[in-house]
């Protein structure tokens, strides 16, 4: 966990490895172009390099969680599978997948960048 940043209030999904990482989102939901940092990967570059598949935790700038699950064996590359959630103001966002239009490391986080 980073300075400042709040603990995570939803228990982590079940994965592979047993556990989900965290990806800060800096807004309340994801639309094009929006980014999303990975942390606590053990090795940010060899994944940025060669991503796998991933569960995950959103947590968006309104502070709510959300499950999804980073999937790289589609047909058009990365894919960002996000479970329904409602924002902290009440709007409800439909579960979707994303398109992921790239994935770089930033420092000791993974950046996903969200393609549409």
């Amino acid at each position: 966990m980073h300075p400042g940043e709040p603990p995570v209030r939803t228990p982590p999904a079940g994965s592979a490895g047993g556990r989900a990482y965290l990806a800060v989102c800096g807004h309340t939901h994801l639309f094009r172009g929006a980014r999303c940092r990975i942390r606590g990967l053990a090795d940010p570059g060899a994944f940025a390099a060669a991503p796998r598949p991933a569960d995950l935790l959103l947590r968006f700038a309104d502070d709510v969680v959300v499950e999804a699950e980073l999937r790289t064996d589609g047909p058009t590359g990365a894919e960002l599978a996000v479970a329904g959630y409602t924002t902290a103001a009440g709007t409800s966002v439909d579960g979707r997948s994303w398109t992921v239009r790239a994935v770089d490391r930033t420092g000791d986080d993974v950046e996903l960048i969200v393609a549409g």
